[in-house]
């Protein structure tokens, strides 16, 4: 039987939780509440991390910005989360330095900042990478020689953490599958059956692929399901609109454009927002945008005022460099699912919280909303301590539970990790010399110690060194990687969360569709019709993403000379 036939089997089982949602928070419950022993399902409609929770600024942080909002708690978990993730995924969650220069005019005053980074590190426990320093211009500009001269003042240094937020709630979501929880993707939740009391009892899902449907019980079951939650809330009868939606989106151009040696925090002169330009290998990205969203969830992306707006920051901070839209190698957007507030009277969408809640419906559905990539693990305790003493209230709490370990369990590939290359050398030692160091290095920055697992498979089918984009650190034995081991079921699931190609690759990765499809389709059964309909797919979303060039009522909007749109 398939892997996934085998996981579509085993929804049939009896549950303590079924979770609705594989972003980063219901990947984050499932991991608690199945480490803690309960039974546990996590369903989606899509992929692991499809949403938000692989479209973010792929920082972990404290939200400096949120000093100024007098959000004092929310800076506080977030610094002590940021401590916690690095402790229990130091292969995704990496120290990156910041550079904050402020100008002549400029609505946040040195002297400001200097009092907020202060207070940084104070809510930090002094724990960061490093302390902050305050750089004279000249300093600054040794630094960041690009930077705008005229006007510059000063540019303190400060330390966060960037990461790779699709794999995050990846391994998040494998770690759960680890401890028991069954994980089925490409599971749509379509209706929610109560029993003749009105309490919530199951869920009717569909598999996407197939049109099988089936119903999952549950004693309890959560809605964490991030921009949806309002859409399942209707399905159980609920009129009530509990998100306030905005999106965010970012730009990437490659490094040598702009050649950063460490993140820059920006104003943007438009709208004074807080924005970052971020390196990151071969291109540097900027975001993000935020404004209100009311279009189709699937659909979401960037249009060509979005890249306008992000690269007015980009000519602000760094206008010798010239960028333009012909710059944009690619772009991401996501949606942020905030708590509507009670009165938006004079609110702008990026002064809304960014803290969450947890509501208990009359009918038992917990849903979870709201919060940071960078508080999910706490907000998922929380949840998680919300369900068990739901089970106890009802008598149905399964013997021995544990307490909460996540803060000190790392992640899959963060077992064995040590502070030094005795990994890296065991790769390349069970590659048998056969990867190159820059591969080897990419996989040791991709998949931390289960990268030894894919040099053993290399070791065995030298085939599977291959490339799957020359010029690109990727390779095949990624593909069956990600299909064995990592619950990837499309194309797009590879190409997008598993690996980074669309991102990295000028053409979005449409060079290795074939090769891709080719060896994705006998491991996962696919027709001929099958795996034409995954390559049709793939075209349209990089299609979707290339929107903002083809909007004809744009003077200007740039072409991308490395692919025509009328082949899209």
């Amino acid at each position: 039987m398939a892997p996934h036939r085998q996981h579509w089997a085993h929804l049939s089982e009896d549950f303590d939780v079924l979770i609705i949602g594989a972003g980063i928070m219901g990947s984050g419950i499932a991991r608690d509440a199945a480490r803690r022993g309960l039974r546990v399902a996590l369903i989606d409609q899509h992929d692991i991390g499809y949403g938000t929770s692989s479209r973010s600024s792929k920082l972990v942080h404290g939200g400096l910005r949120y000093l100024e909002q007098w959000r004092f708690a929310l800076v506080f978990e977030s610094v002590k989360e940021r401590r916690i993730l690095q402790r229990i995924a130091p292969h995704l969650v990496r120290p990156l330095a910041f550079l904050f220069p402020i100008y002549k005019g400029a609505r946040i005053k040195l002297w400001m900042l200097r009092v907020g980074m202060w207070l940084y590190d104070i809510f930090s426990l002094f724990r960061a990478a490093a302390m902050h320093r305050m750089l004279s211009p000249a300093e600054a500009l040794i630094r960041e020689p690009s930077l705008k001269r005229q006007g510059l003042k000063g540019a303190p240094l400060y330390y966060d953490c960037s990461t790779d937020d699709a794999r995050l709630t990846l391994e998040t979501a494998l770690d759960a599958r680890e401890a028991g929880a069954r994980v089925v993707t490409h599971c749509e939740a379509i209706s929610l059956r109560h029993d003749q009391d009105g309490r919530l009892t199951a869920v009717e899902v569909k598999d996407v692929e197939t049109g099988e449907s089936q119903n999952v019980f549950a004693r309890l079951i959560v809605n964490a399901t991030g921009p949806w939650t309002d859409s399942l809330l209707q399905c159980d009868g609920k009129n009530a609109s509990m998100l306030q939606l905005t999106k965010g989106v970012h730009i990437a151009v490659a490094h040598e454009r702009l050649p950063l040696a460490q993140a820059i925090t920006c104003i943007n002169p438009i709208d004074q927002r807080v924005m970052f330009a971020i390196p990151w290998g071969s291109l540097t990205y900027l975001g993000t945008t935020d404004t209100p969203f009311t279009g189709q969830k699937d659909d979401v992306a960037a249009s060509y005022e979005d890249v306008q707006y992000v690269l007015a920051a980009a000519h602000a901070y760094f206008p010798a460099l010239g960028l333009d839209a012909r710059d944009v190698s690619t772009t991401w957007a996501g949606i942020r699912p905030l708590i509507r507030p009670l009165s938006k009277e004079g609110m702008s969408p990026s002064s809304i919280s960014r803290e969450h809640e947890i509501r208990t419906s009359d009918d038992g559905l917990i849903t979870v909303a709201g919060g940071k990539l960078t508080t999910y693990r706490q907000v998922a305790k929380e949840v998680v301590d919300l369900l068990i003493k739901r089970l106890y209230q009802q008598g149905q709490a399964p013997n021995k539970l544990r307490r909460c370990d996540t803060a000190y369990s790392p992640l899959p590939g963060a077992r064995g990790l040590g502070r030094d290359p005795e990994v890296l050398l065991a790769v390349l030692q069970a590659s048998h010399g056969m990867l190159a160091e820059g591969t080897a290095r990419h996989l040791m920055a991709t998949y931390g110690v289960r990268a030894q697992t894919i040099a053993r498979m290399c070791g065995e089918r030298p085939d599977l060194l291959a490339p799957l984009i020359d010029g690109l650190p990727e390779i095949l034995a990624q593909v069956y990687f990600a299909v064995e081991q990592e619950l990837a079921r499309s194309v797009t699931d590879v190409l997008v969360r598993r690996t980074q190609i669309f991102f990295r690759a000028r053409d979005h990765g449409l060079a290795a569709l074939d090769v891709v499809s080719c060896h994705m389709a006998p491991l996962l059964g696919w027709s001929s019709t099958d795996t034409e309909k995954q390559r049709s797919d793939y075209f349209a979303y990089v299609k979707l993403h290339q929107r903002w060039k083809t909007g004809g009522e744009h003077e200007g909007a740039s072409q991308d000379p490395d692919i025509d749109p009328a082949t899209l």
